[in-house]
């Protein structure tokens, strides 16, 4: 695919880019915290002037730019995937398994909070009272704490119904943690929920709700934080 791309009739009009800004784009994804967007790319490229002069089309030399950087790591062990709006150099698919013998492997959520990630998701904006009743039980808000410390949900407004119960949505890290580039990417929901741990339903996880006023104040924390 990559082949077909660099020797489209597209890709042959364009001038290609050279050796410096391939390593300075490799070099800018590698060296960034969370994934580099395409503009920031091309921004960068027209603030250094490495733009050759005479492209008419800076969108597609972006474009093309990337599926050479994409073919040079082709058979390396990591490579650079769009994900959650930007580039990110990932572990290659083949590889990764045999890491987790010298790696640790990422804290697995429990089933509870896997289900109600997947409601979010799925459903969002959405507030807790239409998680509960998706999932069919009470949600401890000990499940809400694990998925915003781990970066997955975060508040996203008011409904306005009486009580303005609180609307969760989910994150950027969301995106990069099932590795999507965006939302409308997402899986059913029967193959997000798959590495989650068998079990029974906890004592927890169907324990009653807390008071709306404490719940609210809970939220607002959330919301300022």
């Amino acid at each position: 695919m990559i082949h077909d791309v660099l020797n489209s009739s597209d890709a042959a009009s364009l001038p290609l880019p050279d050796e410096q800004i391939l390593r300075l784009t490799e070099a800018m994804i590698f060296s960034g915290t969370a994934p580099v967007s395409t503009r920031s790319i091309l921004n960068f490229l027209l603030e250094h002037d490495l733009i050759p002069s005479g492209t008419e089309d800076v969108g597609s030399f972006v474009n093309t730019l990337m599926v050479m950087l994409q073919a040079r790591y082709a058979d390396h062990g990591m490579y650079p995937v769009e994900v959650a709006g930007g580039w990110q150099f990932r572990t290659a698919p083949d590889i990764a398994p045999l890491l987790t013998k010298i790696l640790p492997r990422p804290r697995r959520l429990a089933r509870a909070a896997m289900e109600t990630l997947a409601i979010i998701a799925y459903h969002q904006p959405c507030t807790r009272a239409e998680i509960e009743e998706i999932r069919g039980v009470s949600l401890n808000p000990n499940v809400l704490d694990a998925l915003i410390e781990e970066s997955l949900i975060a508040p996203r407004g008011r409904k306005e119904v009486p009580g303005r119960p609180v609307l969760w949505g989910t994150t950027p890290d969301f995106l990069r943690h099932f590795g999507l580039k965006a939302l409308s990417e997402l899986p059913r929901r029967e193959e997000l929920m798959m590495d989650i741990p068998d079990g029974p339903v906890s004592r927890e996880e169907t324990s009653p709700p807390r008071a709306q006023a404490e719940t609210d104040k809970q939220a607002e924390g959330a919301e300022t934080a």
